[in-house]
């Protein structure tokens, strides 16, 4: 009998993946492990990153296996549940074996959600261990979407301020080619609007003043830079830098491909570039200096295939799993989500 489809990482062989999250606090964390290790690519393209062991994944460097990659809230506080996730890992016995005993290879990227919910809380040690656990505990149980793990703070469209932005969260998307399987988890905490990558219409961000739909955030970008010479008002010119000059640092899209190709580490990086395209296809505007966007791709090594069909394949479950982020938020923290409109 032919195998059964996946809908979610989690059903793909050697993946498993789950989330903690701080609903409270408005933070979570979630984490994607393969014990067999992967071969690992990365793409850093956004201009405020808070990343670990990026470097290790570069083709040129030594090490050829990625253990687990980890999405997380909490900002750069947030670096600190890899951190738990790889002492998990070690008392499991997974990691690179160096003799006296394992090191996991745990990557990892932080959004900036600490103005959501409480700002002192952030994922940590306990969070990265108790994802792991939950992960490694329920294969092939598919993986929550919404408002979630490292989706529980995500926020999309803040061009004209947190008043008028639009709950996100972390969205997933599996598609398959004959035997070639690649999915994607995206949590999307963008600067910009979350359109579908097909018909480009809004599904989440920047409200309009009246707050019934979606204002264009391109848009409102030009605008605010065409008005600011000419503003009547001192206060009409403050509101149009700000919007000109949004809060620095303050949004990150992360996102990890999965796929069964076999690739190697170079292979895999061009993979990760060009799954980084489906950032511009579902996010407007996407990669601004205020975003720290990052795609990780973890290949298990099962199903040759070319890598620009892998790559192919892949862009497209991102885009799909960052329109599905918004499209699985529900209003929180007194933000409203898609579903709300």
């Amino acid at each position: 009998m032919p195998e059964p489809t996946p809908t979610s990482v989690t059903q793909i062989p050697g993946v498993f993946a789950a989330h903690a999250t701080l609903a409270e606090g408005g933070t979570g964390c979630t984490v994607i492990v393969c014990p067999k290790g992967a071969t690992g690519g990365v793409d850093v393209r956004g201009g405020s990153p808070a990343t670990r062991e990026t470097d290790l994944l570069r083709p040129e460097e030594t090490v050829q296996v990625l253990n687990a990659v980890v999405l997380s809230g909490g900002s750069a506080y947030g670096l600190a549940a890899s951190c738990g996730v790889a002492e998990e890992l070690e008392r499991q016995g997974i990691g690179l074996n160096v003799g006296a005993g394992v090191v996991p290879i745990v990557s990892s990227a932080c959004l900036f959600d600490l103005p959501v919910g409480d700002f002192s809380s952030r994922p940590g040690i306990g969070e990265g261990a108790e994802a792991t656990r939950r992960a490694l505990a329920s294969q092939g149980v598919p993986l929550e979407r919404g408002c979630v793990g490292a989706g529980t703070g995500c926020t999309v469209g803040k061009l004209a301020g947190p008043e008028r932005a639009m709950k996100s969260g972390v969205g997933e998307c599996v598609l398959c080619s004959a035997d070639l399987v690649c999915g994607a988890v995206s949590a999307v905490n963008a600067l910009g609007n979350v359109c579908d990558p097909d018909t480009g219409e809004a599904i989440a961000g920047t409200l309009s003043p009246d707050g019934t739909r979606v204002a264009d955030a391109c848009e409102l970008l030009l605008d605010a830079n065409e008005r600011s010479g000419f503003s009547k008002t001192a206060e009409e010119n403050e509101r149009a830098n700000a919007a000109r000059q949004p809060a620095p640092r303050t949004n990150t899209t992360i996102s990890c491909v999965v796929t069964n190709a076999r690739l190697t580490k170079a292979q895999a990086t061009k993979v990760a570039q060009m799954s980084a395209d489906a950032y511009a296809h579902a996010i407007r505007p996407t990669h601004t200096t205020s975003d720290g966007d990052t795609v990780f791709v973890m290949a298990t090594g099962d199903v040759d295939a070319a890598p620009d069909v892998v790559g192919v394949l892949a862009t497209r479950a991102l885009e799909l799993a960052i329109a599905d982020a918004a499209r699985s938020a529900w209003g929180a923290y007194g933000l409203k989500a898609a579903a709300d409109l």
